[in-house]
C-alpha cells in the first residue's frame, strides 16, 4: 500500500511509535453539524483513501459518515450520515451507530460498528464505492462492542473479534473471536485475550478491545488494541499490540506488557472524554515497513501515529506479558 501518510521518527526519539506533529488531523468541527469526530476507520480506495467516521452531532446523536482523501491526512467528510439500504436482511433498525471499522475482503468493503438495537451490538454493512451502503444482520445479541473483522477468511470462514459488554460504560471486557460461513450467522465463539492482572500491567487491567483490522505478519496476526485502567480520575485508554496464531487466532503468542502509546499530550488528555487513545484503523506499506495508525483522542478528534511494522512486532515479542 503505497503513499500512506508518513512522518519520520523525531530526532532523538527512541519510541516504537510516535505522533504526527500536525495532530489532530481531523478537528471536532470538521463538518457543520459535528460536536466531535473521532474513533474512525480508513482504508486505501482508488487513487487515495476512503473512510467511515464517527461524528456525534450537536445533539450528541451518534452516527457514521463517509469521507474521502487524496493523502490520508486532509479529509472531505460528507455532511450527512450514511443511509443504509437492505443487504442480507429486511431488519436494518438502528438507534445509533459509532466506532466503525472498515476492511476489504474479496470483492467489497465491509463496515462493522457498534449498532444500537435494544442496546449496543455489532452492526455489519458492505459497500463497493462508499456511496451506497447495504446493512446486514447484526452479528450478535446485545451487548457487544469493538467488532473487528479479519481481512481474509480463516479456515474457510469469516472471522471477527469482539468484546461482550453491558449496556453502559462497561467496567469489564475481554476479547473474543467468532466465525461465520456467510457474514450472517456467527458462532464458534472463543476467548482470545483477557485483561491483565493489575500488578503486572495495570494500563490494561479493567478492559481491552480490538482496534484496527489485524495485519498478517511472519509472526502471526498483529492485533493493535486498546487497554483501560479505572483510575481515581476515571477510565484511561492506551494502545498496545498482540500477536495471534495465523490459523487459530484464539491463541495469543505475545502481547505487550508496556503500552505503545498512552494519553500524554493535550488533545488526548483534554476533550469530551479525557485521557483516551482509541485506535480504529491502520495502514501498512509492506515494501517500506511503514505503519500508520488512526486513533480517536479524548473522544473529540482524530490523531495519527507512526511506526515501523517490524519494530512493533519485535517490541511485542521482546516485551510480552
Amino acid at each position: 500500500m503505497k503513499n500512506i501518510p508518513w512522518q519520520e521518527r523525531p530526532e532523538n526519539s527512541k519510541e516504537v511509535m510516535w505522533r504526527y506533529s500536525m495532530n489532530p488531523i481531523i478537528e471536532r468541527d470538521a463538518i457543520p453539524s459535528s460536536n466531535s469526530i473521532f474513533n474512525s476507520a480508513v482504508v486505501a480506495f482508488e487513487d487515495g483513501f476512503a473512510g467511515v467516521f464517527r461524528c456525534d452531532n450537536k445533539a450528541v446523536q451518534m452516527n457514521i459518515f463517509a469521507g474521502f482523501s487524496k493523502d490520508g491526512i486532509h479529509w472531505d467528510i460528507e455532511h450527512d450520515p450514511i443511509v443504509m439500504q437492505k443487504g442480507n436482511t429486511d431488519m436494518i433498525d438502528s438507534d445509533y451507530k459509532y466506532d466503525p471499522r472498515v476492511v476489504f475482503i474479496e470483492d467489497r468493503y465491509w463496515i462493522t460498528w457498534c449498532n444500537g438495537y435494544h442496546g449496543p451490538t455489532i452492526g455489519i454493512a458492505y459497500t463497493f464505492d462508499f456511496r451506497e451502503f447495504f446493512q446486514c444482520e447484526n452479528a450478535f445479541l446485545p451487548f457487544n462492542r469493538n467488532g473487528v473483522l479479519f481481512p481474509k477468511k480463516i479456515n474457510g470462514k469469516y472471522a471477527m473479534l469482539s468484546r461482550p459488554s453491558d449496556n453502559g460504560h462497561t467496567p469489564f471486557g475481554d476479547i473474543y473471536v467468532s466465525f461465520s460461513p456467510d457474514m450472517k450467522y456467527w458462532g464458534e465463539h472463543r476467548v482470545v485475550m483477557k485483561t491483565a492482572p493489575f500488578e503486572e500491567s495495570a494500563w490494561q487491567c479493567t478492559k481491552i478491545g480490538a482496534g484496527p483490522i489485524p495485519i498478517l505478519t511472519s509472526e502471526g496476526w498483529l492485533m493493535i488494541y486498546h487497554g483501560v485502567i479505572n483510575t481515581c480520575n476515571g477510565f484511561r485508554y492506551a494502545m498496545g499490540a498482540a500477536l495471534l496464531e495465523e490459523n487459530a487466532p484464539e491463541k495469543v503468542r505475545y502481547r505487550t506488557k508496556p503500552y505503545l502509546l498512552s494519553p500524554s499530550v493535550t488533545y488526548e488528555q483534554v476533550g469530551d472524554v479525557p485521557n483516551v487513545i482509541f485506535p480504529c484503523a491502520a495502514l501498512h506499506d509492506e515494501q517500506s515497513d511503514r505503519l500508520s495508525v488512526y486513533y480517536g483522542a479524548a473522544d473529540t478528534v482524530v490523531g495519527l501515529a507512526f511506526g515501523k511494522l517490524s519494530e512493533v512486532v519485535e517490541f511485542t515479542i521482546n516485551n510480552s506479558l
